[in-house]
């Protein structure tokens, strides 16, 4: 995210992001990170509110911003996310803007935080409120019984939180899907060291069947590693795949060893 700059974006999406807010843009910050082509950016508003907005024309993150509107809109107030403002197509281009929340990615030390958070949440989206067209296409999944009925974000890594003081925040639905309540749970803590401790803590986890969490590891290591081989043309997607995907084969090791 962050390959385009606010002001390199046609006028006419600019223009229907303005008109959708009822305020005159009083500046703007273009913000770097992600993985994804597009636009993303903190604008100040002349009324004195502060929006995110995001917008691709690629294809591909065309297709996620438009999967991440229908998801965003269905989640229920409870759930800790930013609200969806608006989100439309103009052109080539699809268009998001959601509330600005005044926070932070976090570290390592706030991954108990998060992982309450998300533990909450499953709470708050089960049953699953909104049922996304299609589920994720992890290596092995099919060994895995996936019934369940919780909205699951699918994609949840610490660089899809946020958090401040106060709260923190899920980001980006883009992946959501549908099925067990612990595979949120177990994506988080797949990257900390302390992921067996973690998982025989919490509620989500706690009680699974070993051959499950294993199962679980083994799809989500396959999924990201083949993943990493295929995205050589985007270097940074594939260092991020490749260390996630480690984490899980990783922590599946010292599981079969321990």
């Amino acid at each position: 995210m962050g390959t385009v700059s606010w002001s390199a974006l046609p006028e006419p999406v600019r223009g229907g992001v303005r008109e959708r807010l009822g305020s005159p843009v009083a500046g703007a910050v273009d913000l770097a990170g992600g993985h994804s082509e597009g636009a993303a950016a903190r604008l100040r508003l002349a009324d004195g509110r502060a929006v995110f907005v995001k917008a691709a024309a690629d294809p591909a993150v065309r297709d996620f911003h438009r999967r991440e509107a229908v998801v965003a809109a269905g989640l229920p107030a409870s759930v800790p996310s930013p609200k969806l403002l608006f989100a439309f197509d103009d052109g080539p281009w699809a268009v998001l803007g959601f509330e600005f929340v005044a926070a932070s990615m976090p570290g390592p030390a706030d991954l108990p935080r998060v992982l309450d958070a998300v533990t909450a949440m499953a709470g708050a989206l089960t049953p699953a409120p909104i049922r996304p067209p299609t589920r994720p296409r992890l290596a092995g999944l099919e060994s895995l019984d996936l019934a369940g009925d919780t909205l699951l974000h699918g994609d949840l890594y610490l660089f899809n939180a946020l958090v401040s003081p106060e709260r923190v925040s899920i980001v980006d639905w883009a992946h959501a899907w549908v099925g067990p309540a612990y595979c949120d749970a177990l994506m988080l803590m797949a990257g900390s060291p302390d992921a067996e401790a973690l998982c025989a803590a919490n509620p989500l986890t706690r009680d699974l069947p070993p051959r499950v969490i294993d199962a679980f590891l083994a799809a989500h290591a396959g999924f990201l590693l083949d993943l990493a081989a295929r995205a050589a043309d985007h270097p940074r997607l594939a260092s991020t795949a490749a260390a996630l995907g480690g984490a899980s084969r990783d922590w599946l090791a010292r599981r079969a060893t321990g």
